[in-house]
């Protein structure tokens, strides 16, 4: 039976965690204790400064109360199958509103008398916060922790989705954008929130399966809003699939509620990563009984923390990495959105069955994901550049896909092969930006890494839907056939040929980075047999075993003034996609409802 300890009580993992913390502490903490009080190498044997006094507080810890004969491993695994499966439901919500209105352009378009570029600028206004959003939630996770941070996210989004059903009621193109621009604050956090989670538990467990099912739930509900949003208009009304978004939002925060009731049992029982607010905490209980560890795990804590400025110095593969999340924001988000009006164009098919056939393009997800963190946790690519490989075939893929589409309709006759291969390619290459980030970046960096990650991936997506919005409607005007496609199909080609080379440039990156590792460490990459987390060091933790190390710290000084240069153009992107869709939207959005 799983017993869940009270509150009040004393955690033995956080406890054990913050002993063997002051244990492996720098220099610069440990100078808060006195010789007197000196942390021993064996975590567990920490002398506290009244131990010449039997009380409760100090004598022996008090040994565990019986438990029914259950393996302590199968234990943790129920405790983080637990966890994960209310991370997995944070983001149903968020994922079937995000690809409701796909499916729904026509319909919209013919109600709301909206054009290309209006429903483009609702498209763009969902992604437009994700641009910071995501950097932010991932420094105010580093400071409140993703329990906190994970609420104020799924309420937001719960709010933004109201917003989208009411502008639908009434008819109300501009309610509807604020609705999703509401909901936009929130999405980004989200996912980078039920990342960290799963990071969290599962670093050392299994980290791509875990992430592939948290994942995969998401885009089943993506797969379920594509698939089911036209069928539920014509038998429920045009209303229904805002509703049962509606619904599926406030679910996730009920479930996100029972979570943070919850929290507290799950880490200490799971043995999960303990994140800078749960250090803080054990520092306060600990100022009554010894002053001086209080104030080491104090600063401890406060070296857990990530100033955004930091982020200039995790080095050039990770501005790599950023640049390779912007072009695939480029190449992804807005043609799953546009799927189903460009084939319904391009292949004169009616409405309803260019929503259905454009639907599969999210089906993918659901099977390879799993498929593909299986693959990634396999023993015998330990050592190799598994992920790498796995993006270049995704490119690979979506490159082929996007090369069919850009034939002349009269040679193809069907999208069909455009749909499989997209759906391939993009179906398990998302995952893999999120097991890259461990591999690449220090674990205390994780969700600013994540948060990073989204936010430059956005923005490549707000800004690509943004101007092929406009375009369609200006190629409309001398192509009313359907061909007004043709330029948005080569766009997304060109740009999926980026997309590859920036891969092959991380991949360089990545070599030479192992390079300079093996001559300054000889023999820890050149030697197969030897584990890159020395078991002689505990402190030395990676998110996961790959040949891919991430940063410890070293870094030159030009790596340092590339990093200021990168993080000066990602800034500027952003305020590019702010920009062009707030100008947009200032001279197209609601025109011709005014007109009318």
């Amino acid at each position: 039976m799983l017993r869940r300890p009270s509150s009040h009580e004393p955690s033995e993992h956080r406890r054990s965690e913050c002993d063997e913390l002051l244990a492996t502490a720098n220099c610069d903490v440990l100078e808060f204790l006195s010789d007197s009080e000196s942390i021993t190498s064996n975590p567990e044997a920490v002398v506290h400064e009244d131990d010449h006094q039997p009380s409760e507080s100090t004598v022996s810890p008090r040994p565990r109360p019986r438990r029914p004969r259950i393996s302590a491993k199968y234990r943790a695994f129920l405790i983080r199958s637990l966890a994960l499966l209310c991370a997995c439901w944070l983001s149903v919500g968020s994922h079937y509103a995000s690809y409701v209105l796909g499916p729904l352009k026509s319909r919209i378009s013919r109600d709301l008398g909206t054009g290309h570029t209006e429903y483009n600028l609702l498209i763009s206004s969902l992604s437009l916060n994700s641009t910071w959003t995501p950097l932010v939630g991932g420094v105010i996770i580093g400071i409140f922790g993703t329990t906190y941070t994970s609420i104020l996210a799924t309420g937001v989004v719960f709010i933004g989705t109201s917003f989208l059903l009411l502008g639908d009621i009434w008819g109300n193109i501009r309610l509807m954008a604020a609705g999703l621009f509401i909901f936009g604050l929130g999405v980004s956090p989200l996912a980078v929130v039920q990342e960290t989670i799963i990071v969290r538990f599962f670093k050392s467990h299994g980290l791509g399966v875990s992430m592939a099912f948290g994942l995969v739930v998401g885009k089943g509900a993506s797969f379920v809003s594509a698939r089911s949003s036209y069928p539920l208009t014509e038998r429920f009304g045009p209303r229904a699939p805002f509703y049962v978004a509606t619904f599926l939002a406030g679910m996730s925060v009920v479930i996100n509620l029972v979570y943070i009731a919850a929290s507290r049992w799950f880490i200490d029982e799971a043995g999960a990563e303990l994140e800078a607010v749960d250090i803080k905490e054990e520092a306060q209980r600990r100022f009554s009984t010894n002053m001086s560890e209080a104030q080491a795990l104090e600063k401890v804590a406060a070296k857990r923390r990530v100033h955004l400025r930091e982020i200039t110095k995790l080095g050039d593969v990770f501005w790599a990495y950023i640049a390779v999340n912007v072009f695939c924001g480029t190449i992804w988000a807005p043609f799953t959105h546009l799927s189903a009006n460009i084939i319904e164009l391009r292949y004169q098919m009616t409405e309803k069955d260019a929503a259905n056939t454009a639907s599969y393009v999210l089906i993918g997800s659901i099977f390879l994901y799993p498929i593909c963190g299986y693959i990634t946790d396999l023993k015998i690519f330990k050592h190799k550049p598994i992920v790498i490989i796995l993006l270049v075939i995704s490119s690979l893929s979506t490159l082929a896909g996007y090369a069919w589409l850009a034939l002349p309709p009269s040679w193809t006759h069907t999208a069909k092969p455009t749909v499989a291969a997209f759906g391939f390619g993009h179906g398990f290459s998302t995952l893999l930006l999120v097991l890259l980030v461990p591999k690449i970046v220090p674990i205390k960096f994780i969700s600013t890494a994540l948060g990073a990650h989204k936010s430059l991936e956005q923005t490549g997506a707000t800004i690509f839907q943004t101007l092929s919005g406009l375009a369609m409607d200006n190629a409309k005007k001398n192509h009313p056939d359907g061909s007004s496609t043709q330029e948005i199909v080569n766009a997304f080609l060109i740009l999926n040929l980026f997309q590859l080379l920036s891969i092959l440039v991380v991949a360089y990156m990545q070599r030479r980075r192992d390079r300079r590792a093996s001559s300054s460490s000889p023999g820890l990459l050149s030697d197969p047999t030897r584990p890159l987390l020395d078991p002689s060091q505990p402190n030395r933790r990676y998110s996961t075993e790959s040949r891919m190390r991430p940063l410890e710290g070293e870094i030159s000084k030009p790596e340092v003034w590339r990093g200021h240069v990168c993080a000066t153009i990602s800034g500027g992107l952003i305020i590019v996609a702010w920009v062009l869709f707030l100008g947009t939207a200032w001279f197209k959005l609601g025109k011709k409802n005014t007109d009318h």
